[in-house]
């Protein structure tokens, strides 16, 4: 994926990794599955870097669980703060 700055660009690919999560939350119950994804994962899935996961713990944006030196990340909370932070740019015609 290329690097862009369109802001258009940008919401459109939030607005996809939106539905995208909220489609596993919604056809699958906790039990069916993964709840608790790995750093790996969760770069891989919101498609950052490691060093952008590391900001998004470091200064609070990103809840986590670190278990010995493991660090879990609840797909609850991914969901919720790609909500939180949904910003709708789009003009009425």
């Amino acid at each position: 994926m290329g690097k862009t700055n369109d802001p258009d660009d940008l919401q459109d690919f939030k607005e996809e990794m939106i539905k995208e999560i909220k489609k596993i939350v919604s056809t699958q119950t906790t039990s069916e599955f993964k709840r608790y994804l790995k750093s790996t994962e969760v770069m891989s899935l919101l498609q950052v870097s490691s060093g952008t996961l590391q900001n998004l713990r470091k200064n609070g944006t990103l809840p986590y669980t670190k278990i010995g030196g493991m660090i879990y990340y609840d797909i609850v909370d991914i969901q919720n703060v790609m909500d939180e932070n949904r910003v709708d740019q789009r003009s009425d015609p």
